[in-house]
């Protein structure tokens, strides 16, 4: 077991100007460490891995035969439409580590006839990236920022058994180790609780007996997905979510658009990156209204697609700046130096 660390190990705040984004955490005004996540404001990647994809992959068993068929009969000319469908990132895991994003949408695969134990991520297609050689690329971004968290969320199983979840199980905890933050049933910890105990990692994992046989995985955590092709529908359906009361614990509000494959087929000359990167700009309208918190309306983690573009990590961040109580104000100062001029 890893030796727990003591607060008084908090780095100091010396970090280069263009590091900050990596180091946001550690940033923050003292008055947020006693906050639980849940009521901080987070940013996310939805299908984290789709910038690895494995431009040769089949179809993934999970999608529609008619897409299966597709491919392969017309491969050439329906292959490159399902990548500039299925591309939802740009930034690799560690570069979007470095520009702020602290929970990441993992779409785990098992492959068709293949007799090991690799898992791929998987989005329609299947990644060239190895599921178990990331977690050690994180695992070493941890080492390098000992005060940031985050929050992996284990999705999808595409292709996986029982014996392929107690491997990736038994990997996640040989991997993370310690740094792992133990499930309670009744608490969502704080910043100050998980440095305190060298804690660096939430692991949400989908499969629900898997969760109840191993007390470092959470249950999965709810993500508000609205399934539009416009930012104007989804963020109708946002506030509609918004409006029932956010969820007691950690969440998720998704500002990713959606084509569904009659979509797609109607639009063969679009892309998943043209309809979000039109969106951003209303998207990002809507993000910087939202506030984080416990009451009903508040939202936690907001997650999307090509996460480097339109300053979004920064607007998502800066939410936070609400929680800071009025007598605090020139604590806010590490908050503010995140914004653009």
């Amino acid at each position: 077991m890893r030796q727990k660390k003591k607060m008084k190990n908090h780095p100091k705040k010396s970090i280069p100007p263009c590091h900050e984004l990596a180091y946001w955490m550690s940033h923050l005004p003292e008055c947020l460490w006693t906050i639980p996540l849940s009521n901080l404001s987070l940013p996310g990647s939805h299908d984290a891995m789709t910038y690895s994809f494995d431009k040769t992959s089949t179809v993934s068993v999970n999608e529609s035969k008619l897409l299966e068929l597709m491919d392969k009969h017309l491969h050439c000319i329906i292959h490159p439409i399902i990548l500039r469908w299925c591309i939802t990132q740009e930034l690799t895991v560690l570069e979007q580590l470095d520009a702020g994003i602290r929970y990441f949408d993992f779409r785990i695969a098992h492959k068709p006839d293949d007799p090991s134990m690799t898992f791929h991520f998987v989005h329609m297609l299947y990644t060239t990236a190895v599921v178990e050689d990331v977690l050690w690329d994180i695992l070493r971004w941890l080492k390098a920022h000992p005060c940031e968290v985050i929050i992996l969320a284990f999705r999808n199983f595409d292709g996986l058994e029982k014996d392929h979840h107690h491997h990736l199980v038994s990997c996640i905890k040989q991997i993370f180790s310690g740094r792992l933050c133990p499930r309670n049933d009744y608490m969502i910890p704080t910043l100050q609780r998980m440095w305190a105990n060298g804690y660096q990692v939430i692991v949400s994992y989908e499969d629900i007996a898997q969760v109840a046989e191993h007390s470092e995985l959470w249950p999965e955590v709810p993500y508000w997905w609205g399934n539009k092709t416009t930012a104007k529908k989804l963020i109708q359906y946002l506030e509609l979510m918004k409006r029932g009361g956010r969820p007691d614990g950690l969440f998720v509000a998704g500002i990713n658009l959606t084509g569904d494959l009659g979509y797609i087929l109607a639009h063969l000359h679009y892309s998943v990156k043209k309809m979000t990167l039109r969106a951003l700009p209303c998207l990002n309208r809507w993000i910087k209204k939202q506030r984080p918190g416990a009451e009903k309306d508040c939202i936690n983690i907001i997650a999307g697609d090509f996460i480097g573009r339109n300053n979004f990590v920064t607007n998502v961040i800066c939410l936070n700046e609400t929680l800071i109580p009025k007598e605090h104000c020139s604590n806010m100062l590490p908050l503010l130096s995140f914004r653009k001029a």
